[in-house]
């Protein structure tokens, strides 16, 4: 066992690697969980609501129906309607029937939310940096691959 997973759990032995892996990945997320809540908390957002944000700037000026908006979601929310109606009321967001079928509701991204993106960015970027600090790019890739490799099969 690790040496900081040991530290953690106050204990020296696992019998499973597997065990070991999924404690200290279970860990790792939780710790950059926090560590990403922290600078999305100074500007009232959490980490859904910024992704919400993320996914409507990547296509402004247009925007997406809430399903759409649903299936690109990092961590997937069970109440995205819930969250959107948070952030319009901050005016952060706009919603409107669509032209094209008026049974669907295009959400986009105002003015104020893309004002909020980029005030957030040095925040953002330097916590980017202390990341880049711990591993170097070559690790990243490969911590990313193994993680594709756990996941794959569920998308």
């Amino acid at each position: 066992m690790g040496e900081v997973l040991a530290k953690r759990l106050k204990q020296n032995r696992l019998t499973d690697v597997r065990v070991e892996a999924y404690l200290n990945m279970t860990i790792a997320v939780q710790h950059l969980k926090a560590e990403v809540e922290l600078i999305y908390g100074k500007f009232g957002l959490t980490q859904s609501q910024f992704n919400v944000l993320r996914i409507l700037k990547g296509v402004h000026p247009d925007g997406h129906p809430r399903y759409e908006i649903s299936e690109r979601m990092v961590v997937r929310s069970p109440d995205v309607t819930r969250l959107l109606n948070r952030l319009e009321r901050r005016g952060l967001i706009h919603r409107e029937k669509s032209d094209s079928d008026k049974r669907l509701s295009l959400t986009r991204i105002t003015a104020k939310g893309l004002n909020l993106l980029q005030v957030m960015e040095p925040s953002r970027q330097q916590f980017l940096d202390l990341l880049g600090s711990k591993m170097s790019d070559q690790e990243y890739l490969e911590l990313s691959r193994l993680c594709e490799k756990l996941y794959a099969e569920a998308e």
